[in-house]
């Protein structure tokens, strides 16, 4: 058990140094690359330029993370893992795709595509939703799960701090809820999913308001495509893998996903009431709204940690009650969901955006 603990803050420590030192020589040796907000400041909520680069240190506490666990455990060969190599190769697609974006603004086709082979990467590896016991269906499902969490979390990257301090949650509710399902370990998800914990700390100290960097859309939809692939499989499979009723994950997930979840709702569901599609850019989301309210930008980022904070507790709790065949308080847990949205819609309604000058 300590040798394990040890394992685990190993690679904590290990991503939240490296994604550290990451962004410190990035934002030292990259004044102008990768700056956003030149010409899109109309869409976006920062008023200031600066490097969207931070999540190139994701992608590198990623990569370092697989190094380690071949260093430490030399007997295992991860490529042998055909879901790690699948979330290798899927990893790697996002990541390239959304540094493509923030270097040349790609057409949404190419996202949407390159999304969609990221989730015929993850069947083809063995990875997937598993509800209906269809391969068919499930794959079908799998691919719409993908390309929504790399979305939801690409919109929800607004603010600062916002996405990071989402993920981070989702993550941690993933983490524990794969110790409870399979016993605590210390096997290649696990270490995985610590040292993006410690990645994502890391990027957050450089990320909070007032922020030195963005995530870019290299991290959203790098770290979509994680949160996706963990979520999937220790989130929202987590009933059908312990034996009960598969739909029960959804609950879960539900739960788990309530900041995402809330502001993609709420920006569909007012754009589409305004006639605008829901893909365009917009200072229309709950976060924004919550300024529109008289809060400041850190007080929107605090309100998005008690908000995800909560919901990977109340996930946690639900995949042990599943765990413990104890089925109706999980319904009950999406009541905090449902209040949730109902408290930010009725905030985009109470206090719209001020008319354009």
């Amino acid at each position: 058990m300590t040798v394990k603990i040890l394992q685990l803050l190993g690679f904590m420590f290990g991503g939240v140094i490296i994604s550290l030192v990451c962004n410190v020589l990035l934002l030292r040796f990259s004044r102008s690359l990768g700056i956003r907000n030149k010409n899109d400041i109309t869409v976006r909520w920062s008023s200031e330029s600066k490097p969207s680069l931070g999540g190139v240190s994701l992608f590198v506490v990623f990569i370092f993370s697989g190094i380690g666990y071949s260093i430490v455990f030399d007997y295992i060969n991860i490529f042998q893992n055909g879901q790690y190599v699948g979330l290798f190769l899927a990893a790697s697609l996002a990541f390239a795709m959304g540094l493509a974006d923030d270097a040349y603004d790609t057409k949404p086709l190419f996202k949407l595509a390159i999304q969609i082979v990221c989730g015929v990467v993850f069947l083809a590896t063995g990875s997937g939703i598993e509800l209906f016991e269809n391969f068919y269906v499930d794959g079908v499902l799998t691919i719409i799960w993908v390309i929504l969490i790399m979305n939801s979390l690409n919109m929800l990257d607004n603010m600062d701090g916002i996405t990071g301090t989402t993920s981070l949650f989702i993550l941690s509710a993933c983490l524990v809820s794969s110790w409870l399902i399979f016993d605590f370990n210390t096997n290649i998800w696990s270490l995985s999913l610590i040292a993006m914990l410690g990645a994502l700390l890391g990027f957050l100290s450089m990320n909070i308001h007032p922020s030195k960097l963005f995530m870019g859309d290299a991290g959203s939809q790098f770290i979509g495509l994680f949160v996706a692939f963990f979520s999937m499989e220790f989130l929202l499979n987590s009933g059908t893998i312990q034996q009960q009723h598969s739909w029960l994950g959804l609950c879960v997930a539900a739960v788990a996903f309530t900041p995402a979840l809330v502001d993609t709702l709420t920006v569909v569901i007012n754009r589409l009431k305004r006639g605008q599609s829901p893909m365009v850019g917009g200072k229309d989301h709950t976060t924004h709204h919550l300024v529109y309210s008289g809060l400041n930008d850190r007080k929107v980022w605090l309100i998005f940690v008690v908000i995800g904070l909560l919901a990977a507790v109340l996930s946690v709790a639900m995949v042990n009650l599943i765990k413990l065949n104890t089925i109706a308080p999980v319904l009950f847990f999406l009541a905090y969901t449902v209040f949730v949205f109902i408290l930010l819609y009725r905030n985009t309604i109470k206090y719209p955006a001020p008319p354009k000058k």
